[in-house]
């Protein structure tokens, strides 16, 4: 990979991904002082703090804070908003994930992002409606990041109370340094990925996009 730009703002210099080493520890490490140097470690700390069970920040505001850093761009460049996940099976209905919901975003108002939460363990009830195919219903938050349209998108990062910060993905993160868009196809979700491509593509031109 090319030595990529090296991102600075006025309190903190984000070393490129080459500089933390070589593997996935690497890449790892990168990731993690992307995210310990933006507004992302900020909302950790609610998240965790909300003490939701198997909760998570996912998907777009973490790789997408990474092609900010690669790019050279402001951290919150092309960020629409901030996935936040939670299992909770305990009361899958409409008005308890309501009440999280606002809850959360009253938590997340100091910061000045826009948030989106959702129960995991009831994704299987609104989905088919929604987008008009079927979704399996889940065992835990992090089984929902088999399902996204593209596997670049499946990252998600939590914090612990000792400061560990926890990231997880199960497609690995050299697609996301790589600035690569791949499809996933556990789902019909062609539309969905062609969709999120070309609003990716038009914000990060540097992006690749493999087709479907």
């Amino acid at each position: 990979m090319p030595n990529p730009p090296v991102r600075e703002n006025a309190t903190h210099t984000c070393p490129p991904p080459v500089r933390h080493g070589a593997g996935e520890q690497g890449e790892r490490d990168f990731i993690e002082d992307v995210i310990r140097s933006t507004q992302l470690y900020e909302l950790l700390k609610i998240l965790r703090d909300s003490r939701l069970p198997d909760a998570w920040l996912v998907s777009g505001a973490i790789y997408q804070s990474v092609w900010n850093v690669l790019t050279n761009r402001d951290s919150e460049h092309g960020i629409k908003d901030y996935d936040l996940i939670y299992f909770d099976e305990t009361d899958t209905s409409y008005e308890a994930e309501d009440r999280v919901i606002s809850q959360l975003t009253a938590d997340c108002e100091k910061l000045g992002l826009l948030v989106e939460i959702r129960n995991q363990a009831r994704v299987h009830h609104w989905f088919p409606k929604k987008f008009g195919m079927d979704y399996p219903k889940l065992g835990c938050s992090l089984e929902s990041l088999l399902y996204y349209a593209s596997t670049t998108h499946s990252v998600a990062a939590r914090l612990h109370d000792n400061d560990e910060l926890q990231i997880e993905t199960p497609f690995g993160l050299s697609a996301i340094l790589q600035m690569q868009m791949l499809p996933n196809k556990a789902l019909p979700n062609q539309a969905v990925f062609q969709a999120k491509a070309k609003r990716l593509a038009e914000n990060w031109p540097e992006l690749t996009v493999v087709p479907w």
